[in-house]
């Protein structure tokens, strides 16, 4: 087996090129994106064959471009079935988010979205950018954030991020075996609390 030493570096990953997901169906869910949200149908793959793993399953995948060029992407499988949420994930959990420049492009995007019908949580926010919330018609969660925060304090907050993480994965492991003996069986909560403002609705 190579050795670390002996590998090529890995490739500098430029940007997001595509996250793709189901679509229920593919006019609906163009309606959604190009419509409303102003991301313009882009390009369009057809087949009856998967490429990746050679399975017979005909589909319709299709794009929206996003204003850096990278895509959010879907399959319409021509069943009129929607992916069904994790059952042990919470759907607050699994979402994309996508970058807007001010506040007020949060503001006018959340009237166009309320104005279509769709139910919008925020303005949130989070210290280090502001963001709205909402599903679109395949029960994905979007969020569209602005960014407050510059460069500079971004810098600074990645020079704490390893060691905070490895804070947490050592009170997880005590956490683990803590568990296996039977002394813990509550979800582990984070050493930190950065939005204190919060209050948990049993302490209200």
């Amino acid at each position: 087996m190579p050795t670390p030493a002996t590998l090529p570096p890995p490739a500098p990953i430029q940007q997001l090129h595509h996250y793709a997901y189901r679509a229920k169906d593919a006019e609906e869910t163009r309606h959604f994106y190009e419509d409303i949200l102003g991301l313009p149908l882009y390009h369009i793959i057809q087949s009856d064959v998967v490429p990746s793993t050679g399975e017979y399953c005909p589909y319709t995948h299709f794009f929206f471009r996003l204003q850096d060029g990278s895509f959010i992407a879907f399959f319409d499988l021509g069943d009129d079935e929607a992916a069904l949420p994790s059952p042990n994930t919470p759907k607050w959990v699994n979402h994309i988010s996508f970058r807007v420049d001010t506040v007020q492009e949060l503001e006018n995007t959340k009237a166009r979205l309320e104005a279509a019908g769709i139910e919008v949580l925020g303005v949130t926010d989070h210290h280090i950018f502001k963001s709205i919330y909402f599903f679109d018609p395949n029960g994905i969660r979007l969020e569209l954030t602005a960014q407050l925060a510059d460069e500079f304090e971004m810098l600074k907050e990645s020079k704490t991020a390893h060691a905070r993480l490895a804070e947490w994965t050592a009170r997880k492991e005590q956490w683990r075996r803590e568990r296996a003996e039977g002394k813990s069986a509550a979800p582990l909560k984070p050493q930190q609390n950065d939005r204190p403002e919060f209050v948990a609705p049993t302490q209200a």
